[in-house]
């Protein structure tokens, strides 16, 4: 599952009226991401792929920022794939 998907997932479950389809060009805000969701989000990517986010990240502002930092992180937490 790429992250895209993860994050369309993370959304059904989380956001009371989440969008049918992600782009990356949609404004978290828009799409029912308040900064406790987006932090709940973040412990949830950790525990995912075992890594720790950096307490410095800009706060993302679209789905394709948020995708970005994940994807930044994401061979640091799978070498072997």
């Amino acid at each position: 599952m790429d992250t895209l998907q993860l994050l369309h997932e993370f959304l059904k479950r989380r956001v009371t009226n989440p969008p049918e389809t992600l782009s990356v060009e949609m404004r978290l805000e828009e799409i029912g991401v308040d900064s406790l969701t987006l932090l709940d989000l973040m412990f949830d990517m950790e525990d995912k792929f075992g890594v720790r986010m950096p307490d410095d990240l800009p706060r993302p502002e679209t789905v394709g920022e948020l995708i970005d930092i994940f994807e930044k992180l994401k061979p640091a937490a799978t070498p072997n794939e």
